[in-house]
């Protein structure tokens, strides 16, 4: 995935592109290669050495590590991602199907099941077969099957013209347009209605799977992503061989045979012009096209520009800056040894009821499978610990203080995934801690902040971001917008971007 050069494009100093994206990552690079296929031509500009961003990689030490995501969701015949791959004309993404999770709870164990039938027995068991409970789930199944229908057919929000509103109807149909009344509800607002909103047990469980798929919390996450968020293992997740090194490898091959243009190390400090004249400028050189795709967060698609955009985006930052957060991670390389013994490879686990999600209390364990020497040597396994955190405590810290904290909050992890694998890390051939500092020196991602603006009924949905802000020729991409984080929903972003392109001409 070197960024080799390409005489066939002078090195991007003369041509001039149709479209140029910004950011590497899911969203921008599904973006690219749409727009490819389409017969557009594109070029990506990643500021890291390889792309990826929040969905990326990195190697140590013959082990290879996910910085991020760690799944692939919905990607396989007619799902989301399977319809992304038809379209640029890539073969399936060679992968592993995932069979659930295992949630840890300070007293009870709770099996996540892929399968629909097998979790409504396992969640009635574990966390209650009362009316209310079965009424609750009722409605996030109903809810989930609507939305995840809906997504597949290319639903786009925020609605901002007739044609929007017809494209949403059909992707709901009409029989279940009365759902559209839980736009404005919340997880919490439907626990309320059962009266479940004191079931420690189900609202911890609720509230782990809603800060990894929408970064919120059970008081404020919007009803239906909540239940979209709630579902995502059963919506088919899969885990690429080799890694999201092995999803990268796969998808940066196939836009290059489609002819596009991919240029790392390539930070854009500027984008100048007017839409079918753009210029981007970049500390090694300048590149231009006629359009320009941002697929980086919002705070970095309004200090670089073009002209206009910092302006439209004011008032969504104004919002949602203060909602950020970051991402601690601890990543292992361990033998064989010290991961076995579970029958799945990744687990959420909850130390204390009484204390706030994150920041160690609670945090998502995922293990590499046995045999997958792209990921780690001949008898060992790769490990990543992650849980979320707030911003502000890892900023303005002296470096001592900062390899203090950081330590410390790599040992807690470590020690709280104990209670999974007792041995975990006491044999690490590789042990090392990302913080919001890592993130944002990597990533390039403002703050280090990872995953966007945690949903709220205040700015999702219709509320969101949108792809198109009104600066003619620009369009947004990525987990900035809607429909938000995650390999799922870039791929969405990336089909209503393209699909806004081409149509524009």
């Amino acid at each position: 995935m070197e960024d080799r050069i390409d005489m066939a494009d002078g090195l991007g100093r003369e041509r001039m592109y149709d479209a140029a994206i910004v950011g590497g990552g899911i969203g921008g690079m599904a973006t690219a290669a749409r727009l490819q296929r389409r017969g557009l031509t594109t070029i990506v500009l990643e500021a890291h050495g390889q792309p990826g961003g929040c969905a990326g990689y990195y190697r140590r030490r013959a082990f290879c590590f996910d910085v991020g995501a760690t799944t692939l969701v919905d990607f396989g015949p007619g799902g989301v991602g399977g319809e992304f791959l038809e379209e640029i004309g890539s073969p399936p993404i060679d992968r592993d199907e995932l069979q659930g999770y295992i949630a840890w709870l300070p007293d009870r164990v709770v099996p996540l099941d892929r399968d629909p039938a097998a979790w409504a027995v396992e969640r009635a068991r574990a966390l209650g077969d009362t009316p209310a409970h079965r009424r609750f789930w009722g409605l996030l199944d109903h809810l989930a099957d609507v939305f995840w229908k809906a997504s597949r057919k290319g639903v786009k929000l925020p609605i901002r013209s007739p044609a929007d509103a017809i494209l949403a109807v059909r992707s709901l149909g009409l029989a279940n347009l009365g759902v559209v009344r839980y736009l404005n509800w919340t997880l919490g607002d439907a626990l309320r209605r059962e009266g479940l909103q004191d079931d420690r047990p189900l609202v911890a469980l609720l509230g782990m799977l809603i800060e990894n798929a929408v970064h919120s919390t059970v008081e404020d996450a919007p009803l239906v992503n909540a239940a979209l968020g709630v579902t995502i293992w059963g919506a088919g997740q899969s885990r690429a061989r080799g890694g999201m090194r092995g999803f990268w490898n796969a998808l940066v091959s196939r836009y290059r045979e489609l002819g596009g243009v991919l240029r790392v190390g390539r930070e854009v400090l500027k984008v100048e012009g007017r839409s079918g004249a753009f210029r981007l400028e970049t500390r090694k050189e300048s590149f231009e096209a006629r359009r320009v795709v941002l697929g980086v967060p919002v705070a970095a698609a309004s200090a670089i520009g073009p002209p206009g955009v910092a302006e439209v985006l004011a008032r969504y930052r104004r919002r949602d800056d203060a909602t950020m957060g970051g991402a601690v991670v601890v990543f292992l390389g361990v033998p064989d040894s010290e991961v076995a013994g579970q029958p799945v490879l990744h687990h959420l686990v909850l130390e204390d009821y009484d204390r706030p999600l994150g920041d160690g209390n609670n945090m998502f364990i995922s293990v590499s499978p046995e045999g997958d020497l792209e990921t780690a040597p001949e008898g060992f396994r790769s490990v990543a610990i992650s849980t979320h955190c707030e911003l502000a405590p890892w900023e303005g810290l002296s470096d001592e203080e900062y390899d203090r904290r950081k330590r410390e909050a790599g040992e807690r992890l470590v020690g709280l995934a104990r209670r999974v694998y007792p041995d975990l890390g006491r044999d690490a051939r590789v042990f090392e801690i990302a913080t919001p500092r890592t993130y944002e020196r990597y990533t390039k991602r403002p703050r280090g902040a990872v995953g966007g603006a945690r949903l709220s009924l205040a700015n999702a949905n219709q509320k969101a971001v949108p792809h198109d802000v009104g600066v003619p020729g620009v369009w947004l991409a990525g987990d900035g917008v809607w429909p938000g984080l995650g390999t799922v929903a870039c791929c969405l972003g990336s089909r209503i971007v393209a699909d806004a392109i081409v149509a524009r001409g």
